[in-house]
């Protein structure tokens, strides 16, 4: 965008007029627990299969970021596994598609029950101010709920609007690293691609923003390191935290 943006860590919103953020491990604090819910789900499912499932690696490289049936399809096929595609009534855990996912929902939804969700503290700062400047903001999650999952971290009143799995199935989105989730936030938002940034902490995300044309690329590394392959997938700004990015540009009063 300009050329100290991909050096800066600054936002200028003479540039750029919205953000959209992607939810888990930008807004939501809800990686970890996305990522323990597959290992749950797929080391059962692997025992004398394959080797278990790695939290870190075998997560970033194949699940992280992608709808849910995506993420198993791309997960097994790394592993040269492959299993029935099923049907959206399967019992949970039945060795097919559609009855993994289903019991990596069921595991996941459990967590949120019992420990609740909570936002990043930082992200919150930074829509606040995005906000008080005068920004537009969007959230999407390629989960189905994505939704509820905002609601509960109560930072719902802090997006114009949100983007999630359901609309994804009811407009037949294809997932990340697609742009289509995000090129549909911008489109509700009446802004071009090149005018909006997004936030991101998955490399599908990433790509995605990469390739729908993005004015800025955002990647949150938090402590998983990487910059270098961040920015190869289409990130200009690596940070470790949002509390990082310096805010720029138009002060409008504070919207309700």
């Amino acid at each position: 965008m300009n050329e100290h943006s991909a050096y800066e860590p600054v936002l200028d919103l003479a540039v750029i007029s919205a953000v959209v953020f992607d939810t888990d491990g930008v807004v939501t604090d809800t990686a970890r627990g996305h990522a323990a819910a597959w290992k749950h789900v797929f080391d059962a499912f692997l025992r004398g299969r394959s080797a278990p499932f790695d939290i870190r690696g075998d997560y970033l490289r194949h699940v992280d970021g992608r709808p849910r049936l995506d993420g198993i399809r791309t997960f097994l096929a790394a592993r040269g596994i492959t299993v029935p595609e099923g049907a959206p009534d399967d019992e949970p855990g039945a060795p097919t598609v559609h009855g993994l996912g289903l019991a990596k929902d069921r595991v996941f939804m459990a967590q949120v029950d019992k420990y609740g969700v909570a936002a990043f503290p930082s992200t919150v700062a930074l829509l606040h101010e995005l906000r008080r400047r005068g920004a537009r903001t969007a959230a999407v999650s390629a989960s189905l709920h994505g939704r509820r999952l905002v609601t509960a971290a109560g930072v719902a009143h802090l997006f114009d609007l949100l983007v999630d799995g359901n609309d994804a199935a009811l407009m037949n989105l294809p997932g990340k690293p697609d742009p289509a989730l995000f090129l549909e936030a911008v489109r509700r938002l009446d802004l071009p691609a090149a005018k909006a940034a997004v936030a991101e902490s998955a490399l599908p995300g990433i790509e995605a923003g990469r390739k729908g044309g993005f004015g800025l690329v955002i990647a949150v590394a938090g402590d998983g390191g990487g910059a270098a392959e961040l920015h190869v997938h289409g990130a200009e700004i690596v940070l470790a935290d949002l509390g990082e990015l310096a805010v720029r540009g138009r002060v409008l009063p504070v919207r309700s």
